[in-house]
């Protein structure tokens, strides 16, 4: 089958020819039908987040079933399915508490495993990680979800604990920032938009956001954003990753507030200086958030099904296998919205 493929850091991926993947005892074969660009892969394949190489790259995917395993029950060839980009064990304590997202033995395709950025990707795990698409939700929307969408999901809704009328503050409005400004909006809460890019903040606005601030044109954003919010946010998510944003969503929250770290902090950039008397005085919360279970998915399916979310909207491009490759290294310089790779595309 046809699959892009890079074996060393910083070089292009390029599409290759390779051997079919195996079926899993234990999993399926997922004919990929969408799968997204995510800038976790841009980690990887800047060498940010190291990866055995060569690798195929991708872990945000949905598609019909190939195969099955012949341990795998309730499933079957043509089901269509997307699966959470962390794959947990089933048989640990977090797994069986239902935080499969934090299992200790997680596999992740792209990864730790050949990843979606093909025409075939193989699933291990099946009867833990699978999740039933509805009728209702396109191929593209769920491949949306599975790392970036999902993981702000759960950041919200989850970890944040997000009430209607509640102050949400998402800096950053790429893909999974965006995500997170039209799940917000989903809840009945009042959303201020940070990004130093003009046209990111407009999509911003498009999908909700009440107010906007331009990172560029003010030298303290977090004091912005308590003077624009009455006094400071709930909710302070940081879609972004970098160490002087998150340590500026701490300062931006009301008392009580949580802030939720979704952008990757790796490397250098993991050692972030928070304000810990304020963090103590003010019992304020510094909380991650890493993908979301199979378990968790059906809620998030059902507004989406529903219409009250749309993360098509969030789609901005949609290109071929042929052309995933540049769409990775096009996030050197990201921009808003999401790139979906279509394998089966012809152009």
């Amino acid at each position: 089958m046809r699959a892009v493929m890079y074996s060393e850091v910083g070089v292009r991926p390029a599409v290759v020819e390779v051997a079919e993947p195996e079926c899993p005892d234990d999993g399926v074969v997922i004919e990929v039908a969408a799968t997204g660009v995510c800038r976790s892969d841009w980690h990887a394949w800047r060498g940010h987040d190291p990866v055995a190489l060569p690798i195929v790259p991708g872990h945000e995917f949905a598609g019909t079933i190939a195969a099955v395993g012949s341990a795998v029950s309730g499933w079957q060839v043509g089901d269509r399915v997307t699966t959470p980009f962390v794959l947990g064990c089933g048989r640990c304590e977090f797994c069986r508490g239902g935080d499969a997202q934090v299992c200790p033995d997680q596999l992740q395709p792209g990864f730790t495993l050949p990843g979606s950025f093909a025409q075939r990707v193989a699933v291990p795990r099946a009867q833990t990680n699978l999740v039933r698409l509805p009728a209702a939700v396109s191929f593209a929307a769920a491949a949306s979800l599975g790392c970036r969408f999902a993981t702000s999901f759960r950041a919200l809704a989850t970890q944040g604990g997000v009430q209607p009328g509640q102050w949400v503050a998402v800096y950053g409005c790429g893909g999974v920032g965006l995500s997170a400004v039209m799940i917000a909006k989903a809840f009945g809460t009042k959303v201020i938009a940070v990004d130093l890019n003009d046209d990111a903040l407009a999509t911003a606005r498009r999908i909700g956001a009440d107010e906007l601030v331009n990172s560029s044109e003010n030298s303290d954003v977090a004091s912005e954003v308590v003077a624009r919010t009455g006094g400071g946010v709930h909710i302070g998510v940081d879609a972004i990753g970098h160490p002087e944003v998150a340590a500026a969503s701490v300062r931006a929250l009301r008392r009580r507030g949580r802030h939720v770290q979704v952008g990757l902090l790796l490397g250098d950039a993991a050692g972030v200086t928070f304000p810990m008397d304020r963090v103590i005085a003010e019992e304020l919360a510094i909380l991650g958030s890493h993908g979301m279970p199979a378990v968790d998915y059906p809620a998030m399916l059902d507004l989406i099904a529903s219409g009250a979310l749309d993360p098509e909207q969030l789609v901005t491009h949609r290109v071929a296998l042929d052309d995933a490759g540049a769409a990775l290294a096009a996030m050197d310089d990201p921009a808003d919205g999401m790139t979906i790779v279509e394998p089966g595309r012809a152009d």
